[in-house]
Parts: structure tokens; sequence; C-alpha cells
């Protein structure tokens, strides 16, 4: 999170927040804090999710629509959690601070089941089918979706503010990244469009955003989801599975996960929904368009201090294969 952000949050809000939705005050645990503020709290005795969205972020009328389109998944049973109404009869409630921004609050379910580290025995194809399964589902019941009455349609891809305003969060030495986004999104937007391969999807599907219960997996996290094309939803589980858990293997050890992995999960995305037509030609150009973003957020969200050798690896290596028109992974 951007240090101006945080020191706007403070306990008197926090617990403005508890009341609004009767939330218990004496239990709370921060699991996140790095587009939002994500907390385990308890109402009634039972753990929920808490978020905090700050308005640099995103507008109330984009969480609105976030939670209309995950209330309508949860309502037809794809495992996503339901968003809570406060004591006010409101998905989100609005908290003005000091310096007259807002945070956003809305409270979710916890979805069931653990979360599945890379290096865990989980990791599996068993795993890999069921992560296809559910996301080839929620694209399939998707396909039936429109925003509730006053509800604001959510963005399409190319209004996402990591490529709009690139140019403002990296080095301003880095032009040629500015230039190879505006490429690429330009040759994504030539690509066939129809209801069948484009829509509203969650576009980052990477581990961390579900728990597995050793059958099926649970989704959330839908803060960036957006109108793209369903292919991206397939190329985003490979590219942070390979980030996470092969970025210091070689080029072959990659290619035999990944094409591991990719069996795996259109099988089980076969098995709720028919595959987008000309996937595996497009997988490419949704790896790049990643790098792309993940670079944009990294400047944007950690200061040069706080970056570690990690990151800054990562930075360095995204750069190059922006630069080269590389995929992280080059399997078609």
């Amino acid at each position: 999170m951007e240090k101006t952000v945080d020191t706007l949050l403070n306990d008197e809000l926090l617990f403005n927040i508890f009341g609004r939705f009767s939330l218990q005050s004496d239990s709370y645990k921060k699991l996140g804090d790095f587009e939002n503020y994500v907390y385990e709290v308890y109402k009634d005795g039972q753990p929920i999710i808490l978020r905090l969205t700050h308005s640099s972020h995103r507008n109330l009328e984009e969480i609105q629509s976030e939670l209309d389109w995950m209330n309508f998944l949860n309502k037809r049973k794809v495992n996503v959690p339901l968003a809570y109404e406060s004591t006010n009869q409101k998905l989100v409630e609005s908290i003005q601070t000091l310096d007259g921004s807002y945070f956003y609050a809305c409270v979710f379910t916890k979805a069931q089941g653990e979360p599945v580290k890379i290096n865990s025995s989980k990791f599996t194809e068993d795993l890999f089918y069921a992560w296809g399964k559910e996301i080839g589902k929620m694209h399939r019941v998707t396909k039936n979706y429109q925003p509730s009455e006053g509800i604001v349609r959510r963005a399409n891809w190319d209004e996402e503010d990591l490529l709009l305003n690139i140019g403002e969060y990296i080095p301003s030495e880095d032009t040629f990244i500015v230039e190879k986004t505006k490429e690429l999104i330009s040759r994504i937007n030539s690509l066939p469009k129809n209801n069948d391969n484009f829509g509203l999807i969650h576009t980052d599907m990477h581990s961390g955003n579900f728990f597995f219960d050793d059958k099926e997996i649970h989704i959330f996290d839908f803060d960036d989801s957006c109108y793209l094309w369903f292919a991206s939803d397939i190329a985003i589980p490979l590219y942070y599975s390979i980030l996470y858990g092969f970025g210091d293997k070689s080029q072959m050890e990659r290619m035999e996960f990944a094409k591991e992995f990719i069996s795996a999960f259109t099988n089980g995305y076969k098995s709720e929904n028919a595959l987008p037509e000309l996937w595996e030609r497009h997988l490419p150009y949704f790896l790049r368009l990643r790098d792309i973003t993940l670079y944009s957020v990294l400047h944007k969200k950690i200061a040069p201090e706080d970056r570690n050798e990690k990151i800054l690896s990562w930075i360095n290596e995204m750069g190059e294969r922006i630069k080269n028109d590389k995929a992280i992974i080059e399997l078609y």
C-alpha cells in the first residue's frame, strides 16, 4: 500500500466500520494490505472477511459492481464469497478520512478450504483440474450475467489504471515500456470477440486467490475483475505458477511443468465449459500483458527502498521480457 494511504487508516475509523457491520471489535487480524486492507473479523462468533478500499484505488460504483457480480455467481453455486449488507442495508459503506478522501468497506463470507502453496504436496494435477473446473463454471455462468438495476458495468480491461497511466509509475528511462504497452493493447484489441470468448472475468486467478478443500477451489479477491478475453483467466494461473514456483528453474523444467499444468487445467475447464476458440494462440498475449501490469503495480505500490532482492529480480526479468516481446513461458 502507498505510504500516503497508510497514514489515513486509524483505529477510530476501523471501529466505526465495525459498528456499521455489527462486527466484534475485540478480535480481528490483518491478512493483507497490498491494494486493499483485508481483515479476518468476527460476527456472531463466526469468522468473516472485512475489506477496506481507498478511493485512490477504486470508486464506490466499481466496488458495487464487483459485489453485484460476486453475489450473482454465489447464488448460482459458483464457489465465491457472498457479500453481506451493513446495518444500513448497504453492501458498501463509505467513510470519509481527514484529507477528504474515502475508505469503502465491505464484508464477505470466509472462503472454505485452506490455502495451497506452490511447494505444497497438494499442488498437483488434482488441484489444477479443480482450478480449471471452477473457472470454466464461472465463465459459463457469467455468459448470462447482466448488472442489476442501478449498477454500473465493470470496466473494460484497457481502462485499467496500471495500463493507462503506466508512464506515471515506472522510471522515466523506461519509455520503451510505455510504447510496448500501447503496441500490445492494440494487438489484443484486434482479437476476435464474442460471447463465448469474451466477458466479465476474475483476471487475477493465481493460487493466492483461492482456498482448496481437497475437492474444489473457493475463489475470492474480485477487485481486478473486468471485461476481457476468457483466455486471460487461463494464462494467469499458469503465469503465477511459473513465477512463484519455477522462477529459478531452467526453460526445460518450466516447459515440462507448463504442459502438465495446462493439460489438467483445461480438462477441468472443459468439464464445465467449452474452451474459447484459439485460446492457445492468444495465450502468449495475456502472459505478456501480465508482465506489463505487474511491472506497473510493483513500481506503483512498493517504494524503491522497500523492494527486496526478489522484487528487484522480478522487475529486471519482466523488463527484459517486455523489451523483447517475450512471455514468461513460450508454449505455443
